[in-house]
């Protein structure tokens, strides 16, 4: 293989390249996947279509972060009746580097519905908890040291005073010390902090800024073609870990001509928000990721609250344009709080001839709707309850909501040409199992007809979890490398 850089590669590259194992994406899966491989001593090469990017390159939940690591800058939709927005990590690290860091494990019950609906084998709740414990420690998952934001302690309040059950999230964090009822500052623990690193120190090679455009398996070898930067590159490897995300993933491989179960089954977390503003200050520059989350209703749907900056503030603003000047004055004293539901609905992954990006399309049944309405009436009736002044719904032109009495005006079924919905939870696209009907790889990611191609991100799991799932895409993965190796 030729001589690359621990760190990434510098053009010229050569346009041929030969690896024993190629893994495509970096993201959790993907960074898990070469960082066990590696450490294995296996000759491994780590692809990513992003840049090489140091967490410490901008501000978090900041606008440059989203020109810098969102794939088109955040702004991607999933198409129907409403549309919903939705973001994809597009760096060295992938959604790790981008997302809040909290962390859930899967729901046992889950695990069970996808062992037996999709027969997926060795996926009780016993055979994960040594992976995600070993993943835990990798990434330092812990609760606060300090006191919680207070955006976030408005949404304990509220549920508080209605009886509900609500807890603060652990996170993927290293916190610095902090002093008593001060909020502790830290540092995510993301793919580039964690696992890449360890990689690159096990001899693992990385391929930054570069997008893989098909597969092709000849004479037991397959051929990754794809660009570097602007130029054509053809990589050859043994064995080939698609690890590029629920959308990306399926995309490739129907490019590929792969298409067996592949992007028919895309699942997310539908979510609707509200902009509540207080008459205290609730709000600062450096608040962070808010922690608490309500789980009263779960898994039919669930409560939280999102990053509250002022630029984030700004956008959620745009379904009311006449109040967009309260963001400049009363920031300070506003947040940003979600409802997102499991949902029945489901979506397709296809591309489009002479199109870089795949065609994303997603259905909400009228269940959907309606179970989005009610979470945004509960949702609206905690933040009153937490002395919410007025709350803005992300309903274009919907009347600001000021008391209680208010919910009447939400429509029992939420009106699909005025909702804008979004999500940071896409899953499902390529479900495992040896449910040969609805899977697209077996129990371990292995994808069914074909040898030495696997799968290993979010694409995997069976349905929507309910939770944050980068804890259940860590540990699976975690799961299915060590299968991979002989290890389990």
């Amino acid at each position: 293989m030729s001589n690359l850089s621990e760190i990434n590669l510098i053009f010229p590259v050569e346009s041929n390249l030969k690896t024993e194992i190629a893994v495509i994406g970096s993201g959790p899966g993907g960074a898990i996947t070469a960082c066990l491989l590696a450490e294995a001593g296996r000759e491994v090469l780590l692809i990513e279509e992003g840049a090489n990017l140091p967490l410490e390159s901008c501000q978090p939940f900041s606008v440059e972060e989203m020109v810098q690591k969102y794939r088109n800058g955040g702004l991607n939709a999933a198409f129907g009746q409403p549309k919903i927005q939705y973001v994809e990590g597009r760096c060295v690290g992938g959604g790790s580097e981008i997302n809040s860091g909290l962390y859930h494990r899967t729901p046992p019950d889950l695990l069970e519905q996808w062992r037996t609906e999709f027969e997926v084998d060795t996926l009780t709740e016993h055979d994960l908890i040594p992976h995600f414990e070993a993943c835990e420690q990798a990434v330092n998952v812990c609760y606060l040291p300090g006191k919680a934001p207070t955006a976030s302690l408005k949404l304990q309040e509220g549920a508080t005073a209605l009886g509900w059950q609500s807890l603060e999230v652990p996170r993927w964090f290293c916190y610095q010390e902090t002093q008593e009822n001060t909020v502790p500052k830290g540092t995510r623990q993301s793919m580039t902090k964690t696992f890449i690193p360890r990689a690159l120190k096990a001899g693992c090679k990385l391929l930054a800024n570069t997008r893989i455009q098909t597969l092709k398996q000849t004479n037991q070898q397959w051929i990754l073609t794809g660009n570097y930067q602007r130029y054509p590159i053809q990589i050859q490897a043994e064995t080939v870990f698609v690890c590029c995300g629920a959308i990306q993933t399926p995309a490739l491989l129907r490019r590929s001509g792969i298409k067996n179960n592949i992007g028919n089954s895309l699942r997310m977390h539908p979510t609707v928000k509200i902009i509540a503003q207080f008459n205290e200050e609730i709000n600062a520059l450096d608040m962070g990721v808010p922690v608490h989350q309500v789980k009263e209703f779960a898994p039919r749907f669930s409560f939280g609250c999102s990053i509250s900056s002022p630029p984030y503030l700004s956008v959620a603003m745009t379904d009311h344009p006449q109040y967009t000047n309260i963001v400049e004055k009363y920031w300070q004293n506003m947040a940003i709080y979600y409802a997102m539901i499991t949902g029945e609905g489901s979506g397709t992954v296809r591309n489009i001839p002479f199109f870089h990006d795949p065609l994303v399309r997603y259905h909400l049944t009228s269940q959907d709707l309606k179970d989005l309405s009610e979470a945004l009436q509960k949702l609206a009736l905690l933040l009153f309850e937490a002395k919410a002044k007025v709350l803005y719904p992300s309903i274009s032109n919907h009347s600001p909501l000021t008391h209680p009495q208010d919910l009447t005006k939400i429509a029992e079924q939420l009106p699909v040409k005025q909702t804008n919905l979004m999500t940071v939870h896409v899953f499902s696209s390529c479900p495992m199992g040896e449910n040969l009907k609805k899977c697209a790889v077996n129990s371990f990611g292995k994808v069914h007809g074909f040898n030495n191609l696997y799968i290993a991100d979010a694409s995997l799991l069976c349905t929507a979890p309910g939770v944050n799932p980068q804890g259940s895409i860590m540990a699976i993965a975690r799961r299915n490398v060590l299968k991979f190796l002989n290890k389990i």
